[in-house]
């Protein structure tokens, strides 16, 4: 697991950032566009939301993007915050498979 230092941007704010803004859409404009309501595509483009897979389709089919990117986005942003901000997962000890030990080294 790598440890990066520097938190991933939310993909609402890339949304913002590099559609919404330089395309001059508001989020009314581009919700009704994507058929979602405007309190949820506020809450994405906010950072209070996470882009599931099925706004990912819709934002791929809007911006001629793929799925994968705003997916990929959510989760780098997701595991970053898992690892930075939960301990819980450092308890689970490392397992054998086959033998061969899988040894993890827990992120500082």
């Amino acid at each position: 697991m790598r440890d990066r230092k520097r938190q991933p941007t939310h993909p609402g704010k890339i949304l913002k950032y590099h559609y919404l803004e330089p395309l001059d859409l508001s989020i009314t404009e581009v919700a009704e566009v994507l058929r979602v309501s405007r309190k949820t595509l506020s809450a994405i483009v906010n950072g209070r939301a996470s882009v599931t897979p099925d706004l990912a389709l819709r934002l791929s089919r809007a911006f001629k993007t793929s799925a994968e990117l705003w997916l990929n986005l959510q989760q780098a942003y997701d595991l970053w915050h898992l690892i930075h901000k939960s301990s819980a997962w450092k308890k689970i000890p490392s397992l054998s498979l086959h033998g061969v030990s899988a040894q993890l080294s827990p992120i500082s």
